[in-house]
C-alpha cells in the first residue's frame, strides 16, 4: 500500500502555525523511523524513542530546540520559549537521562563561542586590563595564559548565575535525522521552514518499504565518511601528509558494498588527492586519484604525471581519454593538453578537432560611477522596448526543462524518493537517471513536438508556483519573461537544450550565457555572454557556446571594455594546462537572432 506524504507537514495549517509545531514535525519524523527501519535500529536507538515518547511535553520542545539550532553548548538564558516555560525545569528530566550535561567543562574557545566581548572583559579584567585588542587578539593572548586548561561556565564567571548545557544526544539523533534525510545537510530546521511556507515540497507517493539505507552498516559507512571529510578540512601544515595518509588509509580499509555510498567515497578519494596536490606530494596524489571512481579523477592523474615530468604516461593516459572520454569536459581538457605533451616527446602535434567557432565581439562603454557587475551594465546598455534584455544566466532554460519534465523529475522511481522533503530526487546525478525515467521524458519531449509544451509549461508554471525543484528557479521568474521566452525560443532549440542538459546534469546546469535577448515583434532571440576586462570564459561557458553554434542557435561573446582604459591581459586558469578562451573564438559578428 503507497503512503501519500502528509502535506500538514510540509504545508502550514494557518497562517499561524502550532507553537509546538517543530516538535510535532520531529515527532512524525521519528515515528518515520521507527517503522521503516526497524530492523537497522539498535537498542539505544529504540530506547531513545520510547524514553522520548514518555517525556514531558516541555522537556520534549526543549530538546527538539537545541537540536534545531548551531551547538552543541547552551547558555540556558538564551534558551527562552514561551511555550516551554523555565529551561531549567524542562531540562530536568533530560539531564537524569543524560541526555544534557548540565555542568560541561568549557575551553577558551568554548567560552568565546558563548560570551559577548564585554562578558569576557568582565571575566578577564586583570588579565586583560587596559588592553585594546580585538575580540580574535583577545583569544589568542588568553589561550597563552590559560592553554587547555577546561572549567564549568560557573568556574569561568564567579559572577553568572547561569547555567550551560551540552547535548549528549546527538550522535544518536544525527544517525535518526540521516535515515530520515538520507544525508546530512538537511537539518531538522527543514521542518520549520516548511511549516511556516518558506519551503514546500512535490507530495510524491511513496512505497511503505522507501528508504536510504538497507542496511546497518551502510548507515555505518555514511557516518564514517562523513566524519573523514570533516576530519580532511583540519589537514594541514607541516605534518599534513602523514595526517592525510592516515586518513587514506581509514578510508580505504572501510567495508562497503553499496555503489551509492561507494561513489561517495570515491569523492572523498578526489578530495584527498587534491588536497596531497595542494601539499605537491605528487606521488602520494597519484596513488590516491588511481583509487579514485570520481569523474575528475582521470584528468587530475593527467595534471599530476605531467608535474612528476612523466610526460609518455600522462601522453599515454590523455590519448585514453581522447579515445572514450568520461565526458565533455574531459575531452576538453586533454584535447588541450594533447599538443604540450606532444612536443615534449617529440611527437607530431596532432590536434583534436576544434568545436564550432562561435561570435564574438566588443563593446566599449563608460565605467560606472558606482561599481556595478558588468552583466547589468550591458544589460542597461542593450535593453530597448522592441528588444527587451534579461540576465538570466542558468536560470530560464534549467527552469523551462524543469517545467516541462516536471512529472519526469519527480517520477517515484525506486530509490529516488524517502521522505516528504526532498528537492528532488537522489539520483539526479545517477548515470541511470534518464534511463530510468526514459519513457517519462520521451513524453514530455514529444510535447515539443506537438506544441503541446506551451500549455504543460504555463499550468506548472501556475500550480507548482514556489515548490522546490532541482532546476526550476522561481525567483528569476516573470509572466512577462516567461510569454517572451516561449513566444521566441524555437521548441526546437528548447530540445536541443533539454537534450543535452539531461544527458549530464552535474556538468551542463551551469554555464550558460549571462544574458538573453528578444525582438518579440520578429518572434527571435540571442544569448548573450558578457566577459569585462580580464575576465575568461570558463570551460562548460565554451562547451555550451559550441553546441549553440554547432546547432545554429543565435550566441556569442561580448568583451566590454571601458572608455579610455587600456585593455586588459585575459589570464589563464593558473594551472599546468591552461589556456587563453580566445583561442576558441569563433567569428565576430553583428546582432543575430533566430526565426523559428
Amino acid at each position: 500500500m503507497d503512503i501519500q506524504v502528509d502535506r500538514n507537514a510540509v504545508e502550514p495549517s494557518s497562517s499561524s502555525p502550532s507553537p509546538l509545531y517543530y516538535l510535532l514535525n520531529f515527532e512524525r519524523a521519528l515515528a518515520w523511523v521507527s517503522e521503516r527501519y526497524d530492523d537497522l535500529l539498535d537498542a539505544i536507538e529504540r530506547e531513545f524513542a520510547s524514553a522520548f515518547a514518555r517525556l514531558p511535553l516541555a522537556s520534549r520542545a526543549l530538546l527538539v530546540r537545541m537540536l534545531m539550532r548551531n551547538g552543541p553548548r547552551f547558555r540556558t538564558s538564551k534558551l527562552n520559549y514561551a511555550e516551554i516555560g523555565c529551561p531549567l525545569a524542562a531540562a530536568a528530566p533530560l539531564i537524569a537521562l543524560g541526555w544534557i550535561d548540565a555542568e560541561p567543562h568549557l575551553s577558551i574557545d568554548d567560552l568565546f563561542a558563548l560570551a559577548t566581548r564585554p562578558e569576557l572583559e568582565r571575566i578577564f579584567s586583570e588579565a586583560v586590563a587596559l588592553r585594546r585588542c580585538s575580540k580574535s587578539e583577545l583569544r589568542e593572548l588568553l589561550r597563552a595564559e590559560y592553554g587547555a586548561q577546561t572549567r564549568p561556565y560557573r568556574a569561568w564567571d564567579a559572577t553568572s548565575d547561569e547555567q550551560v548545557f551540552e547535548l549528549e544526544i546527538t550522535p544518536v539523533c544525527d544517525r535518526v535525522r540521516l535515515m530520515f534525510f538520507g544525508n546530512l545537510h538537511q537539518s531538522w530546521s527543514e521542518f520549520v521552514l516548511a511549516d511556516l511556507g518558506v519551503y514546500r515540497y512535490e507530495a510524491v507517493s511513496l512505497e511503505p518499504s522507501a528508504r536510504a539505507f538497507q542496511r546497518r552498516s551502510d548507515v555505518d559507512a555514511y557516518l564514517a565518511l562523513q566524519a573523514c571529510r570533516e576530519a580532511l578540512e583540519g589537514i594541514d601544515g607541516v605534518d599534513g601528509i602523514a595526517a592525510l595518509r592516515e586518513l587514506f588509509g581509514a578510508v580505504l580499509g572501510m567495508p562497503i558494498d553499496n555503489a551509492w555510498l561507494e561513489m561517495r567515497r570515491a569523492k572523498l578519494f578526489y578530495r584527498i588527492g587534491y588536497r596531497a596536490e595542494q601539499m605537491r606530494n605528487w606521488e602520494f596524489a597519484l596513488e590516491v586519484y588511481e583509487r579514485s571512481q570520481w569523474p575528475e579523477a582521470r584528468h587530475r592523474r593527467m595534471r599530476v604525471l605531467e608535474r612528476c615530468a612523466r610526460f609518455g604516461d600522462a601522453f599515454a593516459l590523455v590519448t585514453r581519454a581522447l579515445e572514450a572520454p568520461e565526458n565533455e569536459a574531459e575531452y576538453q581538457r586533454a584535447a588541450r593538453m594533447m599538443p604540450r605533451l606532444a612536443r615534449r616527446l617529440g611527437q607530431a602535434v596532432q590536434r583534436a578537432a576544434k568545436p564550432a567557432g562561435f561570435a564574438r565581439s566588443t563593446l566599449t562603454l563608460m565605467r560606472p560611477a558606482v561599481p556595478v557587475a558588468v552583466e547589468y551594465v550591458v544589460q542597461d546598455h542593450l535593453d530597448a522596448p522592441q528588444a527587451p534584455v534579461f540576465y538570466v544566466e542558468n536560470t530560464l532554460i534549467n527552469s523551462l526543462f524543469g517545467l516541462l519534465c516536471w512529472e519526469a523529475v519527480f517520477e517515484p522511481v525506486p530509490g529516488s524518493f524517502f521522505h516528504p522533503f526532498q528537492r528532488g530526487p537522489a539520483d539526479l546525478h545517477a548515470p541511470d537517471f534518464l534511463a530510468r525515467r526514459a519513457e517519462t521524458f520521451a513524453r514530455c519531449f514529444a510535447q515539443l513536438d506537438s506544441g503541446a509544451y506551451h500549455d504543460t509549461i504555463w499550468r506548472h508554471y501556475e500550480r507548482k508556483a514556489g515548490m522546490q525543484s532541482p532546476f526550476v528557479f522561481w525567483g528569476a521568474l516573470t509572466s512577462s519573461l516567461m510569454t517572451l521566452a516561449l513566444d521566441c525560443l524555437p521548441a526546437r532549440h528548447l530540445k536541443l537544450w533539454f537534450a543535452r542538459l539531461v544527458s549530464d546534469i552535474r556538468a551542463n546546469r551551469s554555464g550558460l550565457p549571462d544574458l538573453i535577448r528578444f525582438w518579440p515583434t520578429d518572434r527571435r532571440y540571442e544569448l548573450i555572454e558578457v566577459k569585462g576586462p580580464g575576465d575568461r570564459l570558463q570551460d562548460n561557458q565554451i562547451r555550451w557556446l559550441a553546441y549553440c553554434a554547432q546547432h545554429g542557435m543565435p550566441a556569442r561573446v561580448l568583451d566590454v571594455r571601458w572608455e579610455g582604459e587600456a585593455e586588459a591581459e585575459v589570464d589563464g586558469d593558473g594551472g599546468i594546462d591552461g589556456s587563453s578562451d580566445r583561442a576558441v573564438a569563433g567569428v565576430t559578428t553583428p546582432d543575430a537572432g533566430v526565426t523559428p
